[in-house]
């Protein structure tokens, strides 16, 4: 497989499973607590954002990195894969007819999530390709790893965040 397109999945896959995780639990707390559906889905975006930028993160931190600088990282290289990911994944819910309605246990619901998570997938990989082409999105954490930043530019010193503290820039 091409680098970039490894990159690209990686950066999407992680992306989809936080989008995933934050859904089903925005979900599953909007059922228990018996809010609208309106209510339940903007809770449910709103956790896949949250997980989405923590499952991209605890890397970054977990290399050494401060978690504010991480969080910044994220912000700016997951944020458009996730918007993509949120629109495909709900307009696909909303296509499949009774998806929308279906409760937990219902196997439309987890059949109508399979393919839209799918749909996310596919739509957001596009997205992240792109991105790394431009030197930004994943590759940004790919430089911050202090491994390959875009394979376009093999000393990956443009990627760094330009709002860090000097002392977290190295030449």
């Amino acid at each position: 497989m091409n680098p970039r397109n490894a990159i690209a999945a990686s950066a999407t896959l992680h992306c989809l499973t936080g989008c995933a995780i934050g859904e089903i639990a925005g979900l599953m707390i909007g059922t228990a607590v018996g809010l609208s559906n309106v209510q339940t889905m903007a809770l449910a975006i709103g956790l896949a954002f949250v997980f989405g930028y923590a499952l991209s993160s605890l890397p970054l931190v977990g290399a050494g990195m401060s978690p504010g600088r991480a969080l910044r990282l994220v912000l700016a290289a997951d944020t458009i894969s996730i918007i993509v990911m949120e629109v495909m994944d709900n307009a696909v819910m909303a296509a499949i007819p009774g998806a929308m309605d279906a409760g937990l246990v219902d196997p439309v619901f987890w059949l109508g999530m399979t393919i839209a998570l799918s749909a996310a997938f596919l739509a957001a990989f596009p997205v992240n390709r792109y991105l790394i082409d431009k030197g930004k999105g994943h590759a940004l954490h790919h430089g911050a790893h202090g491994g390959h930043g875009d394979p376009g530019d093999p000393g990956g010193h443009e990627h760094h965040d330009h709002h860090a503290h000097g002392s977290e820039h190295h030449a």
